[in-house]
């Protein structure tokens, strides 16, 4: 049995159940809606998250971090495509998802098999988007909001991480993080459409994607997104 929500986590599972369960057809509103490029995924996201953030925002008075869980990025589609694809990468295994946000490539290693899940981020939107997502999708998936970066190694078999070289700042703590992960024995692998901070001379390309997207900053409608690991 998932140990139940406490602090931040749980006060914004409270809001976004009273969001998913408020009707209205807005632009700022959460709609429970399969993933483009991984269909066999329902998420709960924002028909316009910057336009959900605002009105959120206002309602408590006060800033909220930004919901990038209310979107479904890139680098997370392709890996969960790839777990899917590929299920013997995470059949009765334990695996970690980095930087979880929807909780996607989570969801997606319950649906092919692992034997656990845990989704880490440290936005408390985030954990509970993910406790949300993975209900709706009726698969198990432990979420936590610790900051593991600093941490020791993980005890699990596969790490996954998607999106997660947006910044030099976030870059500088994550690969090391991942290197050691590889060299305790567990498989890592990265979803990333070409960031401009991802470390491209120390990851293998094992597989490429055309990811459909509508992140704001992109002019196409499709991405190609590699899944890497480490060298």
């Amino acid at each position: 049995m998932l140990a139940p929500m406490r602090g931040a986590a749980a006060n914004a599972l409270t809001e976004l159940e009273r969001e998913i369960g408020t009707p209205g057809t807005g632009l700022d509103r959460l709609r429970l809606t399969p993933t483009p490029f991984v269909p066999e995924v329902r998420l709960h996201l924002a028909e316009d998250a910057i336009v959900w953030w605002a009105r959120m925002e206002a309602t408590a008075g006060h800033a909220l971090p930004a919901p990038y869980w209310a979107s479904a990025w890139a680098g997370g589609q392709a890996l969960a495509r790839h777990l899917l694809d590929h299920p013997e990468l995470v059949a009765g295994r334990r695996v970690l998802d980095l930087a979880a946000g929807s909780g996607l490539v989570a969801i997606a290693a319950a649906l092919a098999g692992a034997a656990e899940v845990i989704a880490n981020d440290i936005d408390p939107y985030a954990v509970a988007a993910v406790t949300l997502n993975a209900r709706a999708n009726h698969v198990a998936v432990e979420s936590t909001g610790d900051d593991l970066l600093d941490s020791t190694e993980p005890k699990v078999d596969l790490v996954v991480a998607g999106d997660v070289f947006y910044d030099r700042a976030m870059a500088d703590r994550m690969l090391p993080f991942l290197q050691r992960a590889a060299a305790t024995g567990a498989d890592v692998l990265v979803g990333d459409p070409g960031r401009g901070h991802l470390p491209a001379d120390r990851l293998t390309v094992l597989a490429d994607y055309p990811v459909p997207t509508t992140e704001p900053s992109v002019d196409s409608s499709l991405r190609h997104v590699q899944v890497l690991r480490p060298d």
